[in-house]
């Protein structure tokens, strides 16, 4: 083992300059939990030249953060730099350049990542006015690296390269599946502004039998039923039951909030952004509604996987995001609102044989999830060896 200190050179502090359309500067935004870059939003600023030439990053570069982090995420995530061009970093960040006749720096990156996933960071964190800083020097000083030889080193890590590869693989091909989705819905029933199969228009109350609002009752660990709330809608339209909650109903109000598989969940109030995400309910395990919730049960004219995908769709968002009215900083869609949606009315029929696609694909999402659970903890598991020296 090693100190962190010896392996890099000094620290370079990011710069972040004036207003202007000069230098590319790389901030926080733009770390992923990943490790990687993302250059979506990459703003440019004015920095002398002087600086530039001091402070420009380099291929092999490690960018780490310093300021910024959160409760629930550390502050001390790294990501590599490998990108063509002239960029610098802004003034939450440092550059941590490692000695090559040292350290392989994909190497030295893997580990300082390892460091940030498995907490270590966290005991160099304090807070100043609300804002966590990472105690750079400190943590310089003090962070211990194992160091095999080079040739080891870049062994390893071709191993987790080629481990994260594989997850990366894997969560495209879930991006996929939602893309083809998305142009089977294009495919069978156009797009709805256009309408160019001229399908009959209705509103969304044509279609339904049954709109009730969720339960007010208090969510707890503990309870008789799990608890739907606005948090287990993802913005895609899917359900994630990964974080629940439990709540007790009385048996005489139990049927006003109970779901049942195939009953359409709509979160009618959040940001703007967030209103109007709208699930189908795809578990046979009894669950209650809570009250941000609105469930809705079709007759026999709709299939829910189809009015999920049209208010999902592009065309359906931007119509939930412009119905949206503000109560107290939230956006809010209630029940007669969302009822008076107007919606194509396709035949059931054909709404039946995309619900059956539909069916197809998710399928195979969940084998796709199964095999990015397994290369994660492959990946978990190869890193944490990495990070306590055991693999070689």
């Amino acid at each position: 083992m090693i100190s962190l200190k010896e392996l890099i050179s000094k620290p370079i502090s990011g710069e972040w300059g004036s207003d202007g359309e000069g230098i590319k500067v790389l901030r926080t935004t733009n770390f992923t939990n990943k490790g990687i870059l993302n250059f979506d939003k990459v703003v440019t600023r004015n920095v002398s030249d002087k600086i530039i030439e001091q402070k420009k990053l380099q291929k092999g570069d490690i960018i780490i953060e310093k300021s910024g982090g959160s409760p629930t995420q550390p502050v001390g995530r790294v990501v590599y730099f490998e990108e063509e061009g002239d960029f610098i970093c802004n003034n939450f960040t440092s550059i941590l350049r490692p000695k090559r006749e040292k350290v392989f720096p994909k190497y030295l990156h893997h580990i300082l990542f390892a460091n940030h996933k498995f907490g270590i960071t966290e005991m160099f964190q304090n807070k100043t006015t609300g804002i966590i800083n990472l105690q750079l020097t400190r943590y310089l000083e003090k962070s211990k690296i194992p160091l095999p030889s080079l040739e080891t080193q870049k062994h390893i890590t071709k191993i987790l390269d080629d481990a994260t590869d594989l997850r990366n693989k894997t969560e495209q091909l879930l991006k996929e599946y939602d893309l083809l989705a998305k142009s089977i819905f294009s495919d069978m029933f156009g797009d709805p502004v256009t309408n160019k199969f001229n399908f009959p228009k209705g509103s969304i109350r044509d279609l339904v039998n049954d709109v009730k609002y969720g339960t007010s009752e208090k969510a707890s660990d503990e309870g008789q039923y799990p608890y739907l709330r606005m948090n287990n809608l993802t913005y895609e339209g899917y359900m994630d039951y990964s974080s629940m909650k439990y709540v007790d109903i009385s048996d005489n109000h139990l049927h006003k909030y109970l779901v049942e598989k195939g009953d359409l969940l709509f979160n009618r109030t959040n940001s703007k952004e967030l209103v109007g995400k709208t699930a189908v309910f795809d578990s046979l395990e009894p669950m209650v509604a809570a009250g941000y919730l609105i469930r809705v049960r079709f007759n026999k004219n709709a299939n829910p996987f189809f009015v999920r995908a049209y208010l999902n769709s592009k065309y359906g968002k931007l119509v939930l995001r412009n119905m949206c009215k503000s109560i107290v900083g939230m956006a809010n869609i209630n029940a007669q609102e969302l009822q008076n949606i107007m919606i194509l009315h396709p035949p059931i029929k054909l709404q039946n044989q995309f619900a059956e696609k539909i069916d197809l694909i998710e399928k195979q999402k969940e084998l796709a999830k199964q095999e990015l659970k397994e290369s994660e903890d492959l990946f978990n598991c190869l890193l944490q060896k990495a990070f306590k020296g055991e693999l070689a």
